[in-house]
């Protein structure tokens, strides 16, 4: 029985992936390979009535592939993606210890973390992201082709940084890649923010992508690596192995540049302030308008994560010996406790607790209430309970879209092509839909900037395509939406 193989590369510049498609045929047995260049990738196999119905299958998805810009290329040619992570070494703390609520034992090391005021979310090498609620009761989990870098928010969006080099939106029922970065990128650390990804790498690099992941700019610092970057409206803010540079929004030029004796190993940020956790013992606080510095926090061992509450009241840290520190606002230290459970590598704040991922996979929620610190230094802790992670799920993206023929409510959004290029746009809110005579026929009222394009997955557009969505929203510098919620494709008869 003959074989025909055809492998296809996706291979585009300014900050998008290199992915590769792969498809076999042999006999009446289709099968599909595909994911990111260095991976193994995810295979479907699908057996057709006759081999003619098999090679016509092939003939379609590879000539959709074909649209969205995927070429023929040869195996091995390019390279997987180098991947850094930061040296996870911790030591144990002598000091007393903290007065742990609750530790939730995500099974891996862990970078990933966010919290708000219903849910916590922590994301661990391994690639597991669990959504736990506030008692430490797990509601939700994916499963990532890799590492979870970090989890950061963007207004009422979430997004977990993989180190497959794809940002997910964690805002629908499954996973989705928002952003694709290049395979020669060594990512260290992201953020967003108004939809702007900026990317931190392992060459002391600084990038910012748009809405539609294509690459704004990019700076070398004078430092070789760069593990802290953190946006806002005014500008991005890089932490390197040579300190703290600031760069403008607007025209890209550095705004401030500050010097420091340590490498900066982790970032905050407050609303006037940023905070840049070193290897030389110290957290540095800085003016974000011109760099100045405000304060510096004195620990006894390399800051691996800091946090602040809110306007910096507090400052929290913590260091490669297992232990967290607090801070008031002058730099005095308060109190110094021993975690129990690994070396902070992430940390937030939020209401009177300090939560905190670790070395050793643990999602951990400290009271630092100033009876409840008291009475830890006194050698008096609470009652704390172990909670060990589920077993992981089976990777979960969404690459297959959910179909739907007649929708109710939500957003209509149409792919087309401009350019050369792959555009979404928005084109109505739905109020009913109908099919008459094999067209489609929607009752809408329309409310949206039909020339304006909609944020919207590389991976699922397809030219002609129109998609369902729950809602979408105007970016805050306006000029472009975003989806929020769950997308689905709509049926077209005809």
């Amino acid at each position: 029985m003959a074989t025909e193989k055809f492998y296809l590369e996706l291979s585009e510049e300014q900050g998008v992936a290199h992915k590769f498609y792969e498809v076999t045929i042999e006999g009446c047995e289709l099968t599909i390979r595909y994911g990111r260049i260095g991976t193994t990738g995810r295979v479907e196999t699908k057996t057709f009535p006759t081999e003619e119905a098999a090679r016509k299958e092939a003939d379609k998805k590879l000539k959709q592939k074909g649209k969205k810009g995927y070429e023929e290329a040869v195996i091995g040619v390019r390279q997987k993606r180098p991947i850094t992570r930061r040296s996870t070494e911790s030591r144990r703390s002598t000091s007393k210890r903290s007065p742990l609520l609750w530790r939730f034992k995500s099974g891996a090391s862990a970078f990933g973390i966010f919290i708000n005021a219903d849910r916590c979310w922590v994301g661990n090498q391994d690639g597991s992201v669990f959504v736990l609620n506030h008692n430490a009761e797990v509601i939700n989990q994916y499963r990532l082709p890799n590492g979870v870098k970090c989890i950061i928010a963007d207004d009422i969006w979430l997004y977990a940084g993989c180190d497959d080099g794809c940002v997910y939106d964690l805002s629908g029922k499954l996973p989705r890649i928002a952003y694709e970065v290049a395979e020669n990128i060594d990512i260290l650390w992201l953020d967003i923010h108004d939809a702007q990804l900026g990317i931190s790498d392992g060459n002391g690099t600084v990038m910012v992508a748009d809405h539609e992941n294509e690459a704004l700019w990019q700076k070398s610092s004078s430092g070789s690596t760069g593990w802290m970057i953190r946006n806002d409206a005014d500008a991005v803010y890089h932490g390197h192995s040579d300190g703290v540079t600031a760069y403008n929004n607007g025209n890209h030029g550095t705004k401030w540049d500050y010097k420091t004796r340590g490498s900066i190993l982790f970032g905050w940020q407050e609303k006037t302030m940023v905070y840049a956790g070193a290897s030389d013992n110290k957290i540095y606080a800085l003016h974000k308008a011109d760099g100045e510095l405000a304060q510096i926090y004195a620990c006894d061992s390399s800051v691996y994560s800091c946090a602040t509450a809110e306007n910096g009241q507090y400052v929290f840290a913590g260091d490669d010996c297992s232990s967290v520190y607090c801070f008031n606002q002058n730099g005095e230290r308060l109190w110094k406790l021993a975690t129990g459970c690994g070396s902070a590598l992430s940390m937030q704040y939020l209401q009177n607790k300090l939560y905190i991922v670790t070395t050793d996979g643990s999602l951990a929620c400290i009271d630092v209430n100033e009876s409840a610190i008291e009475s830890a230094k006194a050698g008096t802790l609470p009652e704390s309970k172990a909670i060990q992670a589920p077993a992981p799920v089976a990777i979960t993206t969404s690459t297959d879209l959910e179909t739907i023929e007649h929708p109710t409510e939500g957003v209509l959004l149409k792919c087309v092509k401009e350019g050369g290029k792959l555009r979404v746009k928005a084109i109505s809110s739905v109020v009913n839909c109908t099919q008459e005579n094999g067209q489609l026929r929607v009752d809408i009222t329309p409310e949206y900037h039909s020339n304006w394009n909609v944020q919207f997955p590389r991976n699922l557009r397809e030219e002609g395509a129109i998609y369902i969505v729950d809602e979408i929203k105007e970016a805050s510098r306006g000029q472009f939406y975003r989806v929020y919620g769950n997308i689905r494709r709509l049926i077209q008869s005809g």
